[in-house]
């Protein structure tokens, strides 16, 4: 059994959506003054890996705290576009990946964008679903969906009509993935579990692949 860790590192200098504050960290204990080290963390939901819930977005979508814990782990299928030169993401990319996508609860986009993280152009360009492919892949009644992006729509969208397209079947999305590259077989267990704090609208979360 090999696990590869798909999850960026939280700290400070951290790259994060664009209007949104980076992470605090602060001493609330030391060794030197309490005998115990224990660090204050303040951070937004969706800070670094992390999962949207529909409640991200939905007035009455799920949080993360009403899906039950099973739901984070399943069949995961990772598709293979870092060849691939368009601005959009298109059912006919997908389209031959079929037969295996059925099989799956987790489709992975591996656009190779993670290799720009910490770069300003992490944040510009990358590729995103079109419309029509989001809807396409909404039959295949996937748990969730991620990429090895910031986002599953585009940057300067203001109607994040692919996540709507999702969150109105249920699924959560899962951005900022890293280390696709690792993953050596196509098929694999994928896990994602966030914390368990009330209403979350979203959550950071330490993504692995189980090979």
């Amino acid at each position: 059994m090999k696990i590869v860790d798909l999850t960026h590192l939280i700290h400070p200098q951290m790259p994060v959506f664009p209007g949104t504050e980076k992470p605090i960290f602060e001493d609330g204990n030391t060794l030197e003054k309490d005998g115990f080290l224990e660090k204050k963390i303040a951070m937004y939901s969706h800070t670094g890996t992390h999962i949207d819930a529909p409640a991200h977005m939905l007035k009455d979508g799920m949080f993360l705290d009403e899906y039950e814990v099973e739901y984070f782990s399943g069949n995961g299928y990772i598709i293979d576009l870092t060849n691939s030169k368009s601005k959009y993401i298109e059912i006919e990319d997908l389209k031959k990946y079929e037969g295996k996508i059925k099989y799956a609860d987790y489709l992975i986009l591996r656009t190779g964008w993670s290799k720009l993280w910490g770069n300003d152009d992490y944040f510009k360009g990358f590729p995103t679903l079109s419309l029509d492919c989001a809807n396409w892949i909404c039959k295949f009644k996937l748990k969730g969906i991620g990429i090895d992006a910031i986002s599953i729509d585009n940057i300067e969208s203001s109607t994040f009509s692919v996540h709507h397209i999702f969150f109105k079947e249920g699924m959560i999305i899962i951005e900022n993935l890293t280390n696709l590259d690792h993953i050596e077989k196509d098929t694999f267990l994928f896990m994602c579990m966030p914390l368990k704090t009330k209403e979350a609208d979203g959550s950071p979360t330490r993504a692995i692949a189980i090979l």
